[in-house]
């Protein structure tokens, strides 16, 4: 007959499996995403040198390419996001990685900047699948008191695949097999669908379940799910804000990715490989040594760093383009893309319901489009103009834009205020 022990063993139990946070799961949804990015990291020198090299475009062509794949998956998301909650999370990690990789294998066989901007669609449809289905599968995964920490150890796989991606992008390159590279890079991203045929097609999260509520641990989000009319019906009103400040910090990060593949080779580097592995590095050591900080900061401390780190880095690369000066950038660049990720994404989750997860997911992922968007055509046009070394400081007005909604809008006092102020700014 069982004990009042017995029982109390069994709730021991119960709580360490609701706590646990790297399962078999989350490992494989990890590796489909680490080897999608990849695919992803790949492309990131590869299209731009692409672009100013054979197709001979300048830092305005730059600036469409980004744009256009950050629209097409814009403008896909909330459908994403409805079907991930319908079909499933595996479905459209599967589906997207495959589109990606038709995109990517298309390009190699292109000559002309139209016919790769049609293909760039099809890849951002892509990328915004596989984000939306591994980020919310990992979202599932993780307990609440440990969301921000599961996304930070999952920004390690997406941060290894977008900073190995260009050191072997520019090996296989070698300043001219175009074909060969883009090839390769669609076979990294079919390995990540094969990869996602073994994740769940969908889990309850670990707090969802029933003795979770029962023993109340289970508290309903401050944020109302999706509104029947008006803007919310596209995104979720938890993802406005932290998406918001996101967007700014994104688009420094793309001012870094656009202009730097070139900018490297005319200050000293033979190419851009080396500056994209340090910013992957010092991102990885800081979110797999330091995956707690966030919480611990809380995201009105944790976002600053980011929102400053990366500034100071852009900062860096219009003051001094010089061998020294490109190592520190990179440097600061990678330390505040460590920190610029996973307390907003802790902020969405949190404040969305269960049955709207993947929409709310959905609706925050899309502003890594939005800010990629604004950040290519609006810097991009104004480098076209100015010149790529003073088209770095449209990164640090991005940036400092973003300091601004952080500290006024989304967290204005507290390191907990974010949450607080989004679930009742919204809801309300």
């Amino acid at each position: 007959m069982p004990t009042s022990a017995d029982s109390n063993a069994v709730d021991q139990h119960l709580d360490v499996v609701a706590d646990r946070l790297i399962t078999k799961p989350f490992v494989v949804v990890s590796l489909s995403a680490f080897a999608f990015f990849m695919y992803i990291g790949t492309l990131v020198p590869l299209v731009p040198l692409f672009i100013e090299g054979p197709l001979k475009g300048g830092e305005l062509a730059l600036g469409l390419n980004a744009a256009v794949f950050a629209l097409a998956a814009v403008f896909a998301r909330p459908l994403l996001g409805r079907l991930a909650d319908r079909y499933g999370r595996r479905s459209i990690i599967v589906g997207g990685a495959l589109t990606a990789a038709a995109g990517g294998m298309l390009m190699s066989q292109i000559d002309s900047l139209t016919a790769l901007m049609g293909l760039r669609i099809l890849t951002g449809v892509g990328e915004a699948a596989v984000f939306v289905g591994t980020a919310t599968l990992i979202a599932d995964l993780s307990p609440r008191a440990r969301r921000a920490e599961g996304a930070s150890y999952f920004s390690v796989a997406v941060f290894s695949g977008l900073g190995v991606g260009p050191v072997f992008s520019e090996w296989l390159l070698d300043d001219v097999n175009f074909e060969r590279t883009f090839i390769a890079a669609g076979g990294f991203a079919i390995v990540a669908a094969a990869i996602a045929t073994f994740a769940p097609a969908r889990v309850e999260s670990p707090d969802d379940s029933e003795s979770t509520v029962d023993s109340g641990r289970r508290a309903a989000p401050p944020v109302k799910t999706l509104a029947e009319s008006g803007i919310f019906k596209l995104i979720h009103p938890a993802a406005i804000l932290p998406g918001a400040v996101l967007a700014c910090g994104v688009g420094g990060l793309t001012t870094f990715f656009l202009f730097i593949p070139e900018y490297s080779r005319d200050n000293g580097f033979a190419n851009s490989g080396v500056l994209f592995l340090t910013y992957a590095l010092v991102s990885l050591v800081i979110r797999i040594f330091g995956a707690k900080l966030p919480e611990r900061l809380g995201p009105r401390r944790s976002v600053t760093i980011a929102l400053v780190a990366m500034a100071g880095g852009l900062t860096v690369f219009a003051a001094a383009p010089s061998v020294i000066g490109l190592w520190v950038g990179a440097f600061l660049i990678g330390l505040g893309a460590a920190f610029n990720y996973p307390s907003l994404m802790a902020l969405t989750v949190n404040n969305a319901s269960d049955t709207d997860r993947a929409s709310a997911i959905s609706s925050f992922t899309m502003f890594f489009e939005v800010g990629s968007a604004g950040s290519g055509l609006l810097i991009g046009g104004f480098a076209q103009i100015v010149g790529k070394q003073i088209g770095f400081l449209g990164g640090v007005v991005s940036c400092l834009v973003g300091l601004w909604l952080l500290r006024t809008k989304l967290a204005p006092g507290g390191s907990n205020a974010g949450e607080r102020k989004s679930g009742v700014q919204l809801a309300g």
